[in-house]
Order: structure tokens, then sequence, then C-alpha cells
């Protein structure tokens, strides 16, 4: 009798064991893992809170927001920079005027008889500098006591150029009809210029150089002030 229950006992087992072998060798598996890998495999689950989807939107929000005010603040500097090397040409002061080498004083009849001269001298703007560029024109006359005057060949009035004429020993501009006197560049009663031609500096250097201080001025107005 006793033979016989042994022997269900052990059929039992035996079938139990058969039906649920993978499941014995899996929990088998995992009790022999290191404890690393069992912390690996395991998951934390995600707290139920975080996993709504506004959450995670506000979240994916944040991370994106963040990452522009960082790039932001990265790309403030060089953009600061270039800026002031752009603007540094505007933020300086103009000089005053230098003198221009013109003529050489043999070049001028002593009779009084004006000439002529063009300007040549280095343009520069805010970024570009242009050498042995025009920039104007002026008649000079020397006198009979070596004095010798300059003048703009600008007219005042609206910026016409004056021509000086022979047969009238005047300045004269042909746009409006405006004269003007040979000695003095005053305007003629009769001009619709408001003021008398502009006057430039001169000064002879250098055994017979003459230099001239070049400037242009605004027209239209009966005050002489230069153009910066």
């Amino acid at each position: 009798m006793e033979g016989t229950f042994f022997c269900i006992q052990y059929s039992a087992a035996k079938q139990f064991f058969v039906c649920h072998s993978a499941q014995i060798a899996i929990v088998m598996a995992h009790t022999n893992l290191p404890e690393k890998t069992k912390l690996e495999n395991e998951k934390e689950p995600i707290p139920e809170e975080d996993a709504k989807p506004e959450n995670a939107e506000r979240r994916e929000f944040m991370i994106k927001a963040g990452s522009v005010c960082l790039g932001g603040a990265v790309a403030i500097p060089p953009i600061a920079a270039g800026i002031a090397v752009l603007m540094d040409p505007l933020r300086r002061k103009q000089g005053d005027a230098d003198f221009t080498r013109v003529t050489l004083l043999d070049a001028l009849t002593e009779d009084g008889t004006p000439k002529k001269f063009t300007i040549y001298a280095d343009k520069q703007d805010a970024w570009n500098k242009f050498p042995n560029t025009a920039i104007g024109a002026i008649y000079l006359c020397r006198k009979s006591d070596g004095k010798i005057d300059a003048f703009n060949v600008v007219c005042p009035h609206l910026g016409c150029a004056v021509v000086f004429r022979e047969s009238e020993r005047d300045y004269y501009c042909p746009c409006h009809n405006s004269a003007f006197d040979l000695e003095t560049g005053t305007q003629a009663p009769d001009s619709p210029s408001a003021r008398g031609l502009d006057s430039l500096e001169v000064k002879v250097e250098n055994e017979g150089e003459v230099w001239v201080k070049f400037q242009n001025f605004q027209p239209g107005i009966a005050d002489k002030k230069a153009i910066v």
C-alpha cells in the first residue's frame, strides 16, 4: 500500500515539473543574476502624475524653451561684437580739413587773373578710402601785392559751378545769373545768392608751393557753414 502511494506521489511530482519546467528555469536564472543586472532590468515605474499627456507636453515645452534661451545667450556676444565693429566708423568724429598742395606760385600770374584748379585728395567715408580722388575745384588769384585769394567754385545759391568772365572781370553763375566781385567774392546786389563766394585758407610753403585748405559749404543759406 505504501509503495503504491509513493508511486502516485512521484508520478504527480514528475508531471508538475514537466509542465512548469520553463517557469522554474526563468525563476532560477533570475535568482542567479548579479545585483546590478537586476536593478537595470527592473525599471522604476513612471509616476501617474507625470504620465499625464499635459505634463509630458509641459516638460517638452520647458526643454525646448531652455534650449532656445541657452542658444540665444551663446549667440549674443559675437553679434554684439560684430555690431560694434560696424558702428565704430560712424562714431568717429571727422577732423578738420587738411591743407592740400595745389600748384606752384609761378603758375599764377600777378595781374589778378584767376586760374581754376581741381582739388585731389584721399576721399574717405565711414568704411572705405579712395586715394587721389577729385573732391572739388577752386579759383586762385594772385594779386600784385603778393596776396593769394582762393574761392570755392560752387555757387552759394544752389550749388552750380561759377565761371570767370573775362569781359566783366567777375565770377558768374549761369544757372540763376548770380554775379560775384573778382576781388572780394561779394555777390552783386541783384544776385539771388544769399551770400558771396566761399573763400578758403591759403598758405605758401617750401619756397613757392601753394597749399589750400579745401572745404565745401552748405548752399542756399546766408551763413557760411562747412559740410562735415
